[in-house]
């Protein structure tokens, strides 16, 4: 049985495992970077080891210094939570080899659906509907005919791709031979890799995921689907459980064409298949991913289990201890990404000191975090800071919640894209439920208006704060109020109906 776990991994995810190890009864190791001594994570576990310098191929992606970590700590396994070596095949056949466990499924099973060609291909073999494409390396001989066979717009990606990276979007042939060799070279400089192949562009899609589990002993079930549309640059920003657009009988069927897959590669451990879904609701294989998915809480809250103990449990050999009779979707939940970046300024990231945090609290509330007062964020890694979910009976009031919450959490010393987040949950079209994965295009003039009228709203609280201060001071200025403040503040100040003017 696992008594002690090495987490090779940093931030949130790192934390959220030790909380469930440190239920469980199970020992902790970190490994961290030069950059991330004083990350939570580090102090979180019950022991700690320096692996490297800030560059991740120094420290979280040097499978050797893990390895060692691992041994000199007497691990009995390693939980590599997303990212980083996580799909890495060479990774865990690594740990096999020098008896250590690693949580999540085998080299054979990474390999398999870590390549998109060789997914593609499998799913085809096990009849799973896939978009219309290749399945091989495309070379620039094939463009045309393979383009003019599936008809434009297509899109072309890395076959090893992740994260938006060596992707291109093509609507006009002319497009088709700088954005296939644009592809190649953003696929070479990300992945290493530069093999490209080709799918028909599903206009308007739907992103839904659906979770799986199985065992060593043959077991699969799926848990259900997750929303994931609202997406930036092909980056998830917000996901909930239940997705409002599928209905029951897309989501069976979509549940048992995930177990079906999971079963034709003898797939043990948490897995994920992306799904595209079209408005007549087809539905078609998009990718596996072959690790704990970021937005894997709100399945956990619709459904009370713990992903974790349930990787856990697996990897100690332990059949399933969940059915699939006995698994139901309860209530709903929505998920937000909280990060570090400026959504006035392109999204740029925004490093930096962390001089405060006020986070959400009540009923149906958790946060998946690991930053604190004081914290400087690195410039080294993913600019995520965490994650806030809520939980409600319905999605009317889980998105009432999130409104709530959005509002409740602050932090100051660095931007970040909270106020965004809550201007996504005052779009009408997210509010009824009829999005896809345009959303964030087809609503960006609305939610720039928004931001400008937040901007407002916030310069009338700082001023309303300052008048509050100069009423109620003992040494208030001889000079008006108005002499103090940016000139732009106070005549917006002055603009509102209702209020004092001085």
């Amino acid at each position: 049985m696992i008594q002690k776990i090495l987490i090779a991994n940093r931030g949130e995810i790192a934390v959220r495992v030790m909380r469930t190890c440190k239920e469980m009864g199970i020992r902790t190791v970190a490994v961290y970077s030069e950059a991330d001594r004083t990350s939570r994570h580090v102090s979180y576990a019950d022991e700690a080891v320096c692996i490297g310098l800030a560059s991740s191929q120094e420290s979280y992606l040097n499978a050797d210094k893990i390895i060692n970590a691992a041994k000199h700590f007497n691990a009995d396994a390693i939980h590599p939570g997303y990212g980083f070596l996580s799909e890495n095949a060479d990774f865990a056949r690594r740990c096999k080899e020098e008896g250590i466990i690693f949580i999540g499924p085998s080299a054979e099973s990474i390999e398999a659906m870590g390549d998109k060609i060789s997914a593609r291909r499998q799913m085809i073999k096990a009849k799973v509907p896939v978009v219309p494409g290749t399945s091989e390396d495309l070379k620039p001989r094939d463009l045309f005919r393979v383009c003019r066979r599936i008809g434009l717009p297509v899109i072309i990606k890395a076959t090893a791709g992740g994260g938006g990276k060596g992707m291109r979007l093509v609507y006009e042939e002319k497009q088709l031979y700088e954005a296939y060799e644009a592809a190649k070279s953003e696929a070479r400089a990300s992945f290493g890799n530069d093999s490209v192949y080709i799918e028909k562009y599903i206009e308007s899609p739907h992103h839904i995921e659906i979770q799986f589990l199985g065992d060593a002993h043959g077991n699969v079930i799926h848990l259900f689907d997750r929303e994931c549309s609202v997406q930036r640059r092909h980056q998830k920003i917000v996901e909930e459980s239940p997705s409002p657009f599928i209905d029951d009988k897309t989501r069976q069927a979509m549940g048992a064409i995930a177990v079906k897959a999971a079963r034709s590669i003898g797939y043990v451990g948490a897995g994920t298949i992306e799904f595209l879904v079209d408005g007549d609701m087809n539905f078609y294989f998009l990718e596996m991913n072959t690790r704990l998915q970021v937005e894997h809480p709100i399945t956990e809250e619709v459904l009370g289990v713990d992903l974790v103990k349930e990787q856990i449990h697996i990897a100690n050999g332990k059949k399933l201890r969940l059915r699939q009779k006995h698994l139901h979707q309860r209530g709903h939940a929505i998920e937000c990404r909280i990060c570090a970046e400026d959504p006035e300024n392109n999204f740029a990231p925004s490093p930096g000191i962390i001089r405060h945090i006020q986070t959400p609290e009540g009923i149906g509330v958790r946060v998946d975090s690991f930053i604190y007062d004081g914290y400087e964020i690195p410039v080294y890694y993913d600019s995520m800071l965490g994650k806030l979910i809520v939980w409600a009976t319905s999605r009317v009031y889980a998105l009432e919640r999130m409104r709530r919450v959005l509002y409740e959490y602050k932090i100051t010393g660095v931007k970040t894209n909270i106020d965004y987040l809550r201007r996504i949950m005052d779009t009408r079209d997210f509010v009824k439920g009829n999005y896809t994965t345009h959303f964030i295009e087809d609503n960006s003039k609305k939610l720039q208006e928004s931001a400008a009228n937040d901007n407002e709203i916030e310069d009338m609280a700082i001023i309303a704060a300052y008048i509050d201060h100069i009423v109620n001071s003992n040494d208030a200025p001889s000079s008006s109020p108005a002499d103090n403040l940016p000139i732009s503040r106070w005549r917006a100040f002055g603009k509102q109906k209702g209020v004092l003017r001085i």
